[in-house]
């Protein structure tokens, strides 16, 4: 069973009764604590990592605009997206041209389909392993970061390793109608935090508990990446 099993997209708030108080703390923690990580870090990182989906191509656009304007970046992984999905569209490089990428070499792209978060998190900490990456950026929606960011560090920590992960989130409002179900961030977050509870009680994702322990080694080890600034 994959980790995004039958749980809906949009789960109003008044269905999360079943989540406990304490994990919905947990999960404003997490998101708090993931989302106070400076956005500016992402100029500074070694590779950029875009899971795509949802139709929302400001993922790639965001990813691609800084991409461009930073060739100190050496890496940019798009993860594939759900063929499933109404608006899919193939991951290509003439796709990514026309949005404006002009800047080929580095790019790696995954060419199997990702049904589902886990399957991105795999491959993007394959190509961290096999690159040598020592730190990432991750480009994707506010409402979905904290999920992605968890689900990747749990990857990471499945394959032994350990690298500066920094949130780059994609400047869109949060009443912005998402292409593939036409909901607002607003809509889109119940079911986020529900299925961060959920996975986290199955070992998909990170837990609080590792996050913490990680936010605090990334803090004390990597001062400079996060602020610009010498330790």
């Amino acid at each position: 069973m994959h980790p995004n099993g039958p749980l809906p997209r949009v789960v109003p708030a008044a269905d999360l009764t079943a989540v406990t108080t304490r994990g919905l703390m947990d999960v404003m923690t997490a998101f708090t604590a993931i989302l106070a990580l400076p956005a500016s870090a992402a100029d500074r990182v070694d590779a950029l990592a875009v899971p795509t989906g949802q139709g929302e191509e400001w993922r790639l656009t965001h990813a691609i605009d800084r991409w461009q304007a930073r060739p100190e970046i050496n890496h940019l992984l798009v993860a594939n997206g759900n063929p499933r999905e109404a608006t899919y569209r193939e991951l290509t490089l003439p796709y990514l041209r026309d949005l404006g990428l002009s800047r080929l070499d580095g790019v790696l792209l995954q060419t199997g389909p990702a049904p589902h978060t886990g399957l991105q998190a795999a491959w993007i900490a394959d190509r961290v392993g096999e690159l040598g990456i020592t730190s990432l950026g991750l480009t994707v929606s506010p409402y979905h970061l904290p999920r992605v960011y968890l689900t990747v560090l749990r990857a990471l920590d499945e394959r032994g390793l350990r690298i500066a992960l920094v949130p780059d989130p994609v400047t869109v409002p949060p009443h912005t109608a998402v292409p593939e179900t036409h909901a607002t961030a607003y809509d889109l977050l119940p079911g986020e935090a529900a299925r961060i509870v959920r996975y986290a009680d199955s070992g998909w994702v990170a837990s609080l508990d590792d996050l913490k322990r990680y936010l605090r080694w990334l803090w004390s080890e990597h001062v400079a990446l996060l602020t610009g600034h010498p330790g």
